[in-house]
């Protein structure tokens, strides 16, 4: 975007810096996994420390996703500017950390800093965009911060692969100061809020525990079949401190005066159901983004490059599904919206289920396709209308409790596709020919070794070839599943309409809104 559009567009919108600010901060958390992901093998030759390098992405999804109903709930009492810039400045301070990092360990403390703060963005960067916008105009903003993540995951790897090759991994980490600091600066001019100050009684109890219970929980899912098995001691132990901790968080948030998860969120039909399709819609996107560019790659014969546009689509129809989404839920409201999102997801799940070994290209790209469009009318609607059931003081709380839905549906379905993509990985190598004992392994690591080095007969290779396919398959028919679940969750759990509350039009000062933060806005519907 040239700076003369820029100029117009804040003339014409005193809300743009904002807005500005928001898709900056939006960025930051977007890039963050993927262009660390391309460094990893010069992270690993600095530091050594491979054994612990799956704890820099775990530790970073970790500390993001079990605060972010924290800082939601943070951001109706106190407002959201000191939540966001709070989110901002933790989050840099972690990305400079990272930089001069010494060792394995050290990163991976600074990568939890990082997803502290990560946290409090993702949390708000959502809540202040419904503070700033009417309904008819959030579905627009939110494909504009849909489209950071579609953009993200097709830029930042390739920014990750030029600093690790042509300078350091710790440029992927210093890139975010000038970002940040962008974004900060317009955070603290543009955004204002009129706060009514009240004594608040924090709900330490509640949020430790919910901290606890959404922690242990995800670190099972993370750890599971990978550092132990699924019925093992420690597997146990963890989900079961996860169970015990979230039931007396049900306890202590019930008596709570100021709850840091109100109870309503969860008994709910309305917020309940919509969180449940969330979920399930997490689920799909992690599903495909993970394992449908190592099937194009080792089943279709296709390169890097050609295999991360296949993905790519979804990332590109995403955003335009989400921008167009307001069109449509403000003609057959935003249950029905979503349900037309699923229903694409579902079509999706149908064409990578049917698609062969030797499909052509089109196939899975318009299987990609479907899904991002799906994506983009389950989650903006859904975010939307949530918020426009509440006011400002619950605007928070709503908002953050999806975005938890949200990460908790990726972390269930990376362990579960994971899980199921290695039992018939493993299971088809179990029964290799006798013939290819000798050239096909015996482990899931070793058979991307194998196709990728080029080492085995065509025999083998073939084999190889529709050991991944099967494996991958099954991952297939779970998102054609994921994408039934969340029709039948939608008709089943979610109201056909929204009551909306009527609010002034915020267009009068950029965010400007009185926080009441009593105890009566936690206890009541929505």
């Amino acid at each position: 975007m040239s700076g003369g559009v820029v100029a117009a567009l804040m003339r014409r919108d005193h809300r743009t810096p904002v807005l500005i600010a928001l898709i900056l901060t939006m960025a930051l958390v977007a890039m963050d996994t993927t262009i660390v992901a391309t460094a990893i093998p010069q992270v690993v030759g600095d530091l050594g420390g491979f054994s612990l390098v799956g704890w820099v992405f775990s530790v970073y999804l970790l500390a993001q996703t079990v605060t972010i109903p924290v800082y939601g709930k943070l951001a109706d009492l106190y407002g959201r500017k000191p939540v966001l810039v709070v989110g901002v400045v933790v989050f840099l301070i972690g990305s400079a950390l990272s930089a001069i990092a010494w060792n394995m360990v050290a990163l991976i403390l600074f990568r939890a800093l990082q997803g502290l703060g990560a946290g409090s963005i993702g949390a708000t960067v959502n809540t202040v965009a419904g503070d700033l916008y009417d309904v008819a105009e959030r579905g627009r903003v939110q494909g504009w911060l849909s489209s950071v993540w579609g953009i993200s995951a097709v830029v930042a790897p390739a920014i990750g692969g030029v600093f690790a090759e042509y300078a350091s991994w710790r440029w992927i980490f210093v890139v975010n100061l000038p970002i940040g600091a962008l974004a900060l600066t317009l955070i603290v001019r543009g955004l204002h809020e009129r706060v009514e100050r009240h004594t608040h009684r924090i709900d330490y109890a509640g949020a430790g525990l919910l901290l606890a219970a959404a922690g242990l929980l995800i670190l099972g899912l993370l750890q599971g079949g990978t550092a132990w098995a699924w019925d093992s001691v420690p597997s146990v132990l963890v989900f079961a401190g996860a169970v015990l901790a979230a039931l007396v968080a049900v306890l202590v948030e019930r008596r709570a005066s100021e709850p840091i998860m109100p109870p309503w969120l969860w008994t709910q039909r309305l917020t309940a159901g919509s969180y449940g399709a969330t979920l399930t819609a997490g689920l799909m996107v992690i599903g495909l983004s993970t394992f449908l560019p190592t099937w194009a790659q080792s089943v279709l014969g296709l390169g890097p490059v050609a295999a991360g546009f296949v993905l790519a689509v979804m990332s590109m129809t995403w955003p335009l599904a989400a921008g167009m989404s307001a069109r449509f839920y403000l003609r057959i409201g935003f249950r029905d919206t979503a349900l037309v999102g699923a229903l694409l997801t579902v079509a999706s799940g149908v064409v990578f289920v049917l698609t062969p070994v030797d499909a052509p290209v089109w196939q899975p790209v318009a299987g990609s396709a479907l899904m991002g469009a799906g994506m983009g009318l389950i989650t903006s609607p859904l975010i939307v209308g949530l918020q426009s059931t509440v006011d400002w003081s619950r605007r928070g709380v709503v908002t953050g409790g999806a975005m938890f839905a949200r990460f908790l549906g990726q972390s269930l379905g990376a362990a579960v596709f994971g899980a199921v993509t290695n039992a018939v990985l493993l299971h088809r190598l179990d029964d290799a020919p006798a013939a290819l004992r000798g050239q096909v392994p015996s482990t899931v690591d070793g058979v991307s070794r194998v196709l990728e080095g080029g080492r085995a007969d065509a025999a083998a290779s073939d084999f190889l070839r529709a050991a991944v396919h099967a494996s991958t398959h099954a991952v297939f028919l779970g998102l054609l599943l994921a994408g039934a679940a969340t029709v039948v969750i939608l008709l089943a759990a979610v109201p056909r309409r929204f009551p909306t509350v009527d609010e002034p039009h915020p267009s009068r000062e950029p965010g400007a809104r009185p926080v009441s933060g009593t105890p009566e806005a936690d206890s009541a519907g929505g």
